[in-house]
């Protein structure tokens, strides 16, 4: 069974966004590099969730040790990301090279 194609319209209500900030950058403008960025908002979310996440931890009787490992473990490979999207390639290549050397005793 075919359907027909959706008119004009439809396809372009049903766009990409990134399409149209393609389109602005190749016009010659800037497209709005606020929507990526990570900023206090999300910090503020963030920091709840691990707070929540923790005490349901606690509140479940997860050891207070196995909980910090846990966050603690989150954050670093969340900060893992934000470095690498964020494109501090550089800073990550000396964190992790930092981390082999500890982890090989040199």
């Amino acid at each position: 069974m075919s359907f027909p194609p959706p008119s004009r319209s439809v396809q372009t209500a049903l766009g990409c966004t990134c399409a149209a900030a393609a389109r602005a950058s190749a016009g010659g403008g800037e497209p709005d590099g606020a929507a990526g960025r990570f900023g206090p908002t999300h910090a503020l979310i963030l920091l709840i969730a691990f707070l929540g996440l923790g005490s349901i931890l606690f509140l479940a009787g997860t050891e207070l040790d196995t909980v910090f490992a846990l966050l603690g473990g989150c954050g670093a490979i969340g900060a893992a990301t934000l470095t690498a999207a964020g494109g501090g390639r550089r800073l990550m290549t000396v964190l992790v090279e930092a981390a082999v050397r500890s982890g090989t005793g040199k």
